[in-house]
């Protein structure tokens, strides 16, 4: 739609709202479909296909730059403007659970603020529609931000649905790290052969891990369990695993510090079991998230004029970890929290149910309109 290069900001926002309030349907439609029809990381075909023919007709251009690792990612991209906008949506689901994380949601607000978006400023703005897999497991955003998808972005805007809606925070970055040691095998009444004992140096370096992690001087989090100690009682374990999600305040301090001195215990208690040790990160770096802070007075001005309450987090403010961290290492992002129910967690039946409740897809209308709108403050900062 013409016009907008000549609109002040409350007209540009205004008209923004408009067009959001003119895709309510189709925000339902999105949150309703995904959410009836739950897919798990990378098996998102039917979401991903539904989202990509929505934004196809709407005369997005649309491809998958990262097909290699994430065959249902996609990048949405309509407008010739300077300013580039990036809206993150997600859409898989949780086992048995179902969309009790509410990306169902997260998929219907973002695909609608780029449409209402591209409808008004194509012109003047770039919109991208990221689809990002995955981000309960495997993070597809860390792959796509080393492959450089978000570079020229001049902003990333994503809203996460929750119990209260919050801005600003940060997240963990967390590395989990999967510790093996390697002994040999031998029966425990064998008196000439005692083998080597690997689940004792898994016990040992347990141990030790606990009095590592008291010199740890900043905020982190630390969590294991043995996932392999043996087969039999009356057979010497040959083989004993720990599983450790290894979590800090700064990506720096956990991939400087922390991983390279625990590192370094395995192989001391390694050497002095004489039981090799393999150490493996089994899941990606998901990076601490760095809420602009621009965009978050952004915000901030956006739910006030909209109505909405909402709190504002502590800048190291951080309960879970999210790959959208790593978006926020290559440019400004900004993930606020908007609510769907109350007193309620996620990951949960109760937050399930939430996610495809009439008030959800209110809230959820709000949340694009939110995102518009610092949408159109961003575009102002380059007139």
């Amino acid at each position: 739609m013409g016009g907008a290069k000549t609109m002040n900001k409350k007209e540009l926002k205004e008209r923004l709202w408009d067009a959001v309030d003119e895709y309510e349907e189709l925000l339902r439609h999105i949150g309703t479909t995904l959410y009836e029809h739950p897919e798990t990381g990378k098996n998102e075909y039917k979401a991903a296909a539904e989202l990509k023919n929505i934004l196809s007709r709407q005369g997005f251009t649309v491809t998958n730059p990262v097909e290699d690792q994430f065959p249902t990612a996609f990048e949405a991209v309509k407008g010739s403007g300077a300013v580039h906008i990036g809206f993150l949506a997600e859409y898989d689901a949780l086992p048995e659970l179902g969309h009790a994380c509410g990306h169902n949601l997260i998929a219907a607000m973002s695909t609608v603020a780029a449409v209402a978006t591209a409808q008004c400023c194509s012109e003047e703005l770039t919109i991208h529609l990221y689809g990002c897999p995955a981000e309960e497991t495997e993070g597809s955003k860390v792959y796509m931000a080393q492959k450089g998808l978000f570079d020229d972005l001049t902003a990333a805007l994503i809203i996460h649905p929750s119990d209260r809606t919050m801005i600003g925070g940060t997240s963990y970055a967390t590395h989990p790290l999967r510790v093996t040691f390697i002994g040999k095998a031998a029966h425990v009444a064998d008196k000439e052969y005692k083998g080597l004992n690997a689940l004792d140096s898994l016990v040992d370096f347990y141990k030790r891990l606990k009095e590592l992690e008291e010199t740890f001087d900043k905020p982190h989090l630390l969590g294991c369990i043995i996932t392999e100690g043996g087969t039999a009682p009356n057979i010497v374990p040959d083989r004993a695993t720990l599983k450790a999600t290894v979590r800090a305040l700064d990506t720096d301090y956990l991939e400087n510090v922390m991983l390279p001195q625990i590192k370094a215990l395995a192989a001391e208690v390694a050497k002095d079991h004489h039981t090799p040790v393999e150490t493996e990160h089994y899941e990606p770096l998901y990076k601490n998230m760095i809420n602009n802070a621009a965009l978050n007075v952004y915000f901030i001005e956006a739910f006030n004029a909209l109505h909405e309450e909402f709190g504002v987090y502590e800048e190291e403010d951080a309960e879970g970890s999210t790959d959208v961290g790593n978006v926020s290492h290559v440019t400004r992002a900004a993930q606020p929290e908007i609510a769907i129910g109350y007193h309620i967690n996620a990951h949960t039946p109760e937050f399930a149910t939430a996610a495809n409740s009439d008030f959800a897809y209110i809230q959820a209308l709000t949340g694009a309109k939110a995102m518009v709108a610092v949408a159109a403050e961003v575009l102002f900062e380059k007139r």
